[in-house]
């Protein structure tokens, strides 16, 4: 997912052209605005957690592309070029080192697992599960 401070700054192209040159095949992709309470639920993991309701805000503030890429070993290399969620520990070359603001506005959302690939990625395409 390209996240809302991505979207606004005009970086969408640039970080799906990394995608791309990275090896990914984008299978699916849409630009959406979430609403408070669809941020909510696609967070839910963290509704116990002190940043929640701040980052339902963050979530629904602006437009975000959510998308479903396809590569071998496709989690890992993801998390391996967008970079760490801080982006001043981001290595240089990742997405995050180049268009992220902030531990929050940190330009880009990936799956940590096979099985949260999954999740999210029905969570925003019907059908999703012709990409497992």
């Amino acid at each position: 997912m390209i996240k809302p401070d991505a979207v606004a700054d005009g970086n969408t192209g640039a970080i799906l052209k990394m995608i791309e040159e990275a090896g990914f095949k984008i299978v699916a992709m849409k630009l959406t605005l979430l609403s408070d309470e669809r941020a909510g639920q696609f967070y839910e993991v963290h509704k116990e957690r002190p940043f929640y309701n701040d980052l339902k805000k963050y979530m629904s503030s602006g437009k975000i592309v959510a998308a479903i890429l396809e590569k071998d070993n496709a989690v890992a290399d993801f998390r391996k070029l967008i970079g760490a969620t801080n982006p001043e520990q981001a290595e240089e070359g990742t997405i995050r080192k180049k268009f992220a603001k902030s531990i929050e506005a940190n330009a880009v959302h990936g799956s940590d697992s096979d099985e949260n690939a999954q999740i999210e990625g029905s969570f925003f395409f019907a059908g999703t599960e012709q990409f497992a």
